[in-house]
Order: structure tokens, then sequence, then C-alpha cells
């Protein structure tokens, strides 16, 4: 992995456009994340107090070089439909997490967060030089399991009793992964997923 500070970059594409998340961007954040059916699995976003915590944490991340936070927006009208990160960031290992990842209902089914994997993988394996990116979800969550597995990312195992999540309780995690000689598969497919988009 080159350095922490690659590690944020603006990411284009057709659909979404990633932008380095900022301090400004909290009141179009906020407004993308009042649907509740967005937060089933994660902490509720949806209640001010939390989200003004949870946006205080990412900058605060950011600023340490801990995590590389997104704002997603619609590529076509610049509206913020919501976030994601690298976070767990190991240089040395020259390992990315990719996750927070939450959109509005709106940007569901619309191809944003497959092109928005693709362009945080592209990101992470060619730019960063990772050799491997993983994912974790709640084990309960069948709709991202079935995202993950569809990039596809391996499916490496479930940790029980995990982490405690607010709003959500005790949860398994599990976890997926792609490493760099399987990324020329995963880019090819992700990008056939695209194409009729």
């Amino acid at each position: 992995m080159t350095t922490v500070e690659n590690l944020i970059t603006t990411l284009e594409g057709s659909i979404v456009t990633l932008e380095p998340l900022r301090a400004e961007h909290a009141e179009e954040l906020w407004a993308a994340a009042q649907a509740a059916e967005i937060w089933a699995w994660l902490a509720h976003l949806n209640l001010r107090e939390r989200f003004d915590l949870w946006m205080r944490l990412t900058l605060e991340a950011a600023e340490a070089g801990k995590e590389g936070p997104f704002t997603t927006r619609e590529a076509e009208t610049g509206r913020a439909v919501g976030s994601s990160r690298f976070l767990n960031v190991r240089p040395a290992d020259r390992v990315v997490e990719i996750g927070w990842t939450w959109l509005h209902p709106s940007a569901w089914r619309t191809g944003a967060n497959v092109e928005a994997k693709l362009l945080m993988m592209r990101h992470a394996f060619e730019a960063l030089d990772c050799v491997r990116v993983e994912f974790k979800t709640d084990a309960r969550n069948e709709r991202s399991r079935t995202a993950l597995a569809a990039l596809p990312a391996r499916f490496e195992g479930v940790l029980r009793n995990h982490m405690i999540v607010p709003d959500v309780g005790q949860r398994d995690s599990a976890y997926f992964s792609v490493i760099a000689p399987e990324w020329p598969a995963v880019e090819a497919n992700l990008e056939r997923r695209l194409s009729p988009r």
C-alpha cells in the first residue's frame, strides 16, 4: 500500500461519484439518511443525535488517517444519496476494508452500489496496491450477503458475538474478501453487470 494520504480521492463513475466526505456535507447526508429501511442492520442514523455523533467520529477518523469516508452522489444530479468508506486500514499488510455503506432507497437497484464497489476496489487494488479488500456484514443481513457474493467476494466465515451495534444489538459478522489475484475477474464481472445500464 502506498501511503494513507492516498487513501481517499474523488472517484467518478457514470452512476455515482464518490467524493471525500467533508463537514459541509452534513445536512445533505442527514436528508439522505431519513428512510427508516436503510437502518435495519446498522445504527439508526435517522436520529439526529446519532447522525451528529457518526459525522463527528467519521471526520475525526478521516483526519487521523484511519479511515477514508466518501459521500456518495448521483453522477447525473450531484444529489447526495449515501456514504461508504475505507476502514480498518492496514498499510503494513496492504489491506483495507470497504464498509459503513448505506444508500437512500431511491438509489437501490440502480447500479449505484455495484459501481461504488467497482470504483473503491479499483482504487484499492490499483492505486493503493492492496493485496486484500475485505467486507463484513451482519450475518443475518441476507441482502448484503447476497450482494457481496455477487461481486463475487469469497465468504470466509462468521465471527460469532463479534460486535454490539446500537439499535441492532449483539451481532455475528459474516466476513468476505477479494484478494489481488481475483481482482481482474471481479472487475470484469462488475463491469459486465454495469454495461447494460
